[in-house]
């Protein structure tokens, strides 16, 4: 690192790349997208050999130095949106909410409305700032289109009490699935690490920690076989962005309805989204201590969709 922000990068003779500047950056740093380093590089914010660089289609050397400036976010202007709201839970301190399939948890630049922080910000007033202006009180999210519990801290005490929870994995998080295929085994952990995929920029994929992976842990459980699908039980141990839809596709047994990581075939059922709910929410409250458990219902598609299942296999 150099300034606040800037990162030193050199082109070494390791390196498999091609020679174009912004290829390059994007398998140096896997948390950004080609798109977003291509406007970095448009808006100045490289260096090659201490010389402002704005072109993508640079080429670089070996033994060149790349200095990459990454300026701080700029705040989104979030409105609140009257949305109504499924609240499982909720005092002075925490809030959990059933979210429906199709519900972005955030605004980002292109759809700042109609987001689950957008509803919050309706719903308690207090939330501005908590956790950041673009998150406030959001400890954790969940995909656009799973459904199911997310707790939301209304307090900035609350908010660090629930981070440190997650952190120290005493908080317990339970999600239901249908997978395509039937395990061999009862149950099993799946610990393989996760990154930006290397080509795709909004996948994800099991990627060597060496190659900016990070470490990822999922637990499943078959509840049902259900002929050539199954319903399982999955408990993050992490929290991985796709965390549980990139393990269960890597070990050959994709989430029904996933269209980024499973199959893509229809299973004569109209899901709203993935066959995923976070089910099941264990935590310590961060005022009193009392252990607080919330349980989200089924809805009402995936309900549909395990019943026409068990009908089929009989």
């Amino acid at each position: 690192m150099t300034d606040e922000g800037s990162i030193i990068l050199e082109v070494n003779s390791g390196d498999e790349i091609t020679k174009r500047l912004d290829i390059w950056l994007s398998q140096q740093m896997l948390d950004l997208s080609r798109s977003h380093i291509q406007k970095l590089i448009s808006q100045g914010n490289v260096k090659v050999n201490d010389q402002l660089c704005t072109s993508k289609k640079a080429t670089v050397q070996q033994g060149d130095k790349i200095i990459l400036t990454i300026p701080p976010p700029t705040p989104l202007e979030i409105e609140a949106n009257d949305i109504p709201l499924d609240i499982l839970y909720e005092d002075d301190a925490l809030l959990i909410i059933n979210k429906p399939a199709g519900l972005v948890v955030h605004p980002a630049p292109g759809h700042p409305e109609g987001t689950l922080v957008n509803a919050l910000l309706a719903h308690c007033d207090s939330l501005a700032g908590i956790g950041g202006v673009q998150r406030p009180g959001i400890v954790h999210r969940l995909d656009k289109d799973t459904t199911g519990a997310i707790m939301v801290a209304k307090t900035d005490q609350a908010y660090q009490h629930l981070q440190a929870q997650l952190q120290a994995k005493t908080a317990r998080r339970e999600y239901l699935g249908v997978v395509y295929g039937s395990p061999q085994t009862d149950s099993g952990t799946i610990d393989l690490p996760i990154g930006r995929h290397r080509i795709d920029r909004k996948k994800m994929a099991v990627t060597p920690v060496e190659r900016g992976g990070k470490v990822a842990v999922t637990h499943w459980e078959v509840k049902e076989r259900l002929g050539n699908f199954s319903m399982m039980l999955f408990r993050l141990e992490t929290g991985r962005t796709h965390q549980i839809r990139v393990h269960s596709a890597k070990i050959g047994y994709p989430i029904v309805g996933d269209t980024i990581y499973g199959k893509g075939r229809s299973v004569g059922v109209n899901l709203n989204g993935q066959a995923l709910h976070a089910w099941r929410l264990e935590l310590e409250h961060p005022v009193s201590g009392e252990l607080v458990e919330a349980i989200a219902p089924l809805p009402e598609d995936f309900l549909t969709l395990v019943e026409v299942l068990r009908r089929r296999s009989g």
